[in-house]
């Protein structure tokens, strides 16, 4: 990410960032809070401007990423990214119940969400969230080859 913001001026680069996710994790008896990488290898540049982006990736060759390798992100992923990490880039843990076999999030980012919950591992605390719905298929991006992202989920109880 320092190597974008030496290298590529103000008018391409508005902004690099990756996005991450807490998860709780259990070692040495007792629950951790960690961060991950939401999508491993991958970078986000924001930019205003494409094509000048595009000129300064050619420039330089030390990235040793193709233009192929710059996809853009739709709005309608850009929003839902957004609305997930918010302003911190960080899809911070939430917590719901279980009420008759259904998803109900009491706080945290995915609340409001519920119908987008695919899986709960009750043990690990993790939830897979659907990403976006194009007829019928569920993708991040185009290439991106994944229907879900995993996502911090902590379910306090379960009602029947």
């Amino acid at each position: 990410m320092s190597l974008c913001r030496e290298h590529l001026t103000e008018q391409a680069l508005q902004s690099v960032f990756v996005l991450t996710y807490d998860r709780m994790r259990r070692y040495g008896g007792v629950w951790h809070l960690e961060q991950k990488l939401l999508f491993p290898k991958t970078v986000f540049l924001e930019s205003k401007n494409e094509k000048i982006l595009s000129e300064e990736f050619r420039k330089y060759h030390m990235f040793h990423i193709h233009e192929d390798d710059l996809r853009p992100v739709s709005k309608e992923v850009e929003d839902f990214l957004d609305r997930l990490c918010g302003k911190e880039r960080r899809l911070k843990m939430s917590r719901g119940i279980i009420c008759r076999g259904a998803a109900r999030i009491t706080e945290g980012p995915l609340r409001g969400l519920e119908n987008r919950i695919h899986k709960i591992d009750r043990h690990k605390r993790m939830a897979q969230i659907k990403t976006a719905v194009n007829h019928g298929e569920c993708s991040v991006m185009p290439g991106f080859g994944t229907a879900y992202i995993p996502a911090g989920l902590e379910i306090t109880e379960k009602i029947k």
